[in-house]
């Protein structure tokens, strides 16, 4: 018997995992804090939204240069 959908949520919410990675959809782990922000930056306006990507394109592109230049 296949649990309900609300049976799966309460586990993926007990082990702080998606209902995705529960049922194999993905091998990613979201942490309930990243979930929150991601869910946070969907909720501003357009403008709002471009501003924080730019901001973590930023941040990521200068790790990524960073850690090349590091090798």
């Amino acid at each position: 018997m296949k649990p309900s959908i609300e049976v799966a949520k309460k586990i993926a919410d007990e082990l702080n995992v998606t209902i995705d990675y529960l049922i194999g959809s993905s091998n990613k782990v979201f942490d309930k804090a990243l979930l929150k922000k991601i869910e946070d930056i969907e909720n501003l306006s357009g403008e709002g939204k471009k501003q924080v990507y730019d901001l973590i394109d930023m941040a990521l592109g200068y790790h990524k240069t960073k850690a090349n230049f590091s090798k």
